[in-house]
């Protein structure tokens, strides 16, 4: 634990790249959200029960932060074709939420598609999602038609030129 001017804590959250290891914290966290909402589906579930097959080998990415030992976040890209990435699974504690570390995974995200070479960032969600809409609106993306999801709930995609 750190400590500032006037014995104040600091919390030092990092951001760390997915390892199998927090595939429970990664799930739990999640599922916390869909459920909330009622936005779970099979394949929100594929994904959760097995990220390493569904997104890290097919060339994505999925980031976590950390407060200490604990997992407080989660934010990912999956490959959709050569040109462009699904940005999946955005969840930040309810604790930590208002700390810009949904800001600091999405600027991550972002700058992971642009390394690869993409030219688009797209996400699919559920317009009951307002926070997580009015941060992808400050970053650029654009409300476009929604087609070719897999995701019965998505009422809403969004896309970011790169």
């Amino acid at each position: 634990m750190n400590f500032g001017k006037n014995n104040a804590v600091i919390i030092v959250i990092e951001i760390i790249p997915y390892e199998s290891r927090y595939q429970p914290d990664f799930k739990r966290m999640n599922l916390e959200w869909l459920d909330k909402y009622g936005l779970t589906e099979s394949h929100d579930l594929e994904i959760l029960d097995h990220p390493e097959e569904t997104v890290i080998a097919k060339d994505g990415k999925l980031f976590l932060a950390k407060d200490e030992e604990a997992i407080i976040a989660s934010l990912g890209i999956a490959r959709v074709d050569k040109d462009s990435f699904e940005l999946i699974k955005m969840y930040v504690d309810p604790a930590y939420r208002g700390r810009g570390i949904g800001k600091r995974l999405l600027e991550l995200c972002i700058a992971e598609v642009k390394k690869a070479g993409a030219k688009k960032l797209i996400l699919f969600s559920n317009s009951q999602l307002t926070n997580a809409l009015t941060l992808y609106k400050k970053y650029g993306f654009r409300h476009v038609e929604v087609k070719g999801t897999p995701l019965v709930t998505a009422d809403v995609k969004m896309e970011l030129s790169i």
